[in-house]
């Protein structure tokens, strides 16, 4: 049995760094401090196979408690899944298929364990239990709510208001999502501020079914690449299963007004440097230079000091000296074909998953051809070996 510390920096930087709001704050550092061991709650639907550094911030402050010798209980949400979360939502969230699921999962212990020790996690999976209500039970766990209360919550209420369609399956989220903690007997439950409902029902429906409320922690939300909240349907994540190059290069790509918050948030970084960091930005040093700091760090925590290192002088190799990557995916050239057009060939050489979003990527000046800026979608590519074909600044592919 792990031994419970109290001590009482490190719970003052599990209850600070990174979180936005504790419910109740007193009653959870008091149980800290006293010494209480805890069951600590972090729900993850699978609504994709790779976790993102967004994710992560919760799983970072999930490994804080297991670190201070707590019951860290991961739930995955492979019932809740089939319904769809709404948080955050402005339309009706399409539901997933039970095989989505099951291939979205099939290596969540995997990136889980970059950040977990996982021979100390209680690994759950939600339809264990709420696969086995019956209808009446269902109808009983519906009694913990009234529907103004569900259509009071903010994006219900917006979609409400302009007429958008709630599904009845949606009003059934919270309601699951709380009996997890009811399932599990959590003392603490962790989530980002888009969770905050579905938390706070989870206090509701354990003193509904006379369990003590859990306490919640809320954790601060991270802006995706392109300014709004990281999310996987978005494709705006930095995922922590990237290759290092392709982590470090995103990362690189940052709108400098976020290198602070990703400095306190993705990097294990001690808050001193970080506010040394955002001093020096603020006297003006170039953000470019921070954000390599930045990078390093990040691909460094996931993956090695070696590989975070190689990630910058690649970088710096194709963005300042106008090099190639040491490493380009190679293809055969297509049989009997001399030419293609442009948006054929980022889709033959796996650059593009369609023709209008290789149009896209055109239209755009994101193409380069044998170095070349191609910005005519119709333009025809004669095919040699060893020609190179560029998408943005870190995706290469050449013929072999």
């Amino acid at each position: 049995m792990a031994k419970i510390i109290t001590d009482l920096n490190k719970i003052k930087d599990l209850l600070s760094r990174g979180v936005e709001d504790v419910f109740v704050r007193d009653h959870l550092a008091g149980r800290l401090k006293k010494g209480d061991k805890l069951r600590v709650k972090l729900g993850i639907d699978p609504t994709g196979p790779k976790l993102h550094l967004g994710r992560a911030i919760t799983l970072w402050k999930l490994r804080a408690f297991q670190d201070l010798g707590h019951q860290v209980v991961l739930v995955i949400g492979d019932f809740t899944t089939l319904v769809g979360d709404p948080s955050d939502k402005l339309a009706k969230r399409p539901m997933l298929n039970q095989e989505q699921i099951k291939s979205n999962m099939s290596h969540y212990k995997e990136q889980v364990g970059k950040i977990l020790d996982l021979s100390r996690v209680e690994w759950c999976y939600n339809s264990s239990w709420l696969s086995k209500l019956s209808f009446l039970d269902a109808a009983q766990l519906a009694e913990s709510f009234s529907l103004q209360q569900m259509v009071a919550r903010r994006n219900f209420k917006d979609r409400w208001d302009k007429k958008i369609e709630i599904s009845m399956r949606e009003l059934m989220y919270p309601l699951m999502q709380g009996y997890d903690s009811v399932a599990i007997k959590a003392d603490v439950e962790l989530g980002g501020f888009d969770q905050l409902f579905n938390l706070m029902a989870g206090r509701k429906i354990q003193e509904y079914y006379k369990q003590p409320a859990q306490d919640i922690l809320i954790t601060q939300m991270l802006e995706g690449t392109d300014g709004r909240k990281m999310s996987t349907s978005w494709g705006n994540v930095v995922n922590i299963v990237d290759e290092p190059g392709e982590m470090y290069g995103k990362l690189m790509a940052l709108r400098d007004e976020y290198i602070p918050k990703y400095l306190l948030l993705t990097t294990r970084l001690p808050i001193l440097e970080v506010n040394n960091f955002v001093k020096e930005l603020k006297g003006g040093a170039n953000p470019k230079v921070i954000k390599s700091i930045l990078a390093k760090e990040v691909v460094e925590l996931y993956y090695s000091k070696t590989e975070a290192q190689k990630a910058e002088m690649e970088f710096e190799k194709i963005h300042k000296q106008g090099g190639l990557p040491e490493e380009i995916k190679e293809s055969p050239l297509p049989k009997g074909k001399k030419v293609l057009l442009v948006v054929d060939l980022l889709i033959y050489l796996g650059l593009s998953k369609s023709k209008s979003e290789a149009r896209r990527l055109v239209e755009q000046k994101g193409v380069k051809v044998a170095g070349q800026v191609v910005d005519n979608w119709q333009a025809e590519i004669v095919l040699k070996k060893g020609l190179v074909v560029q998408v943005g600044s870190r995706r290469f592919a050449k013929f072999k």
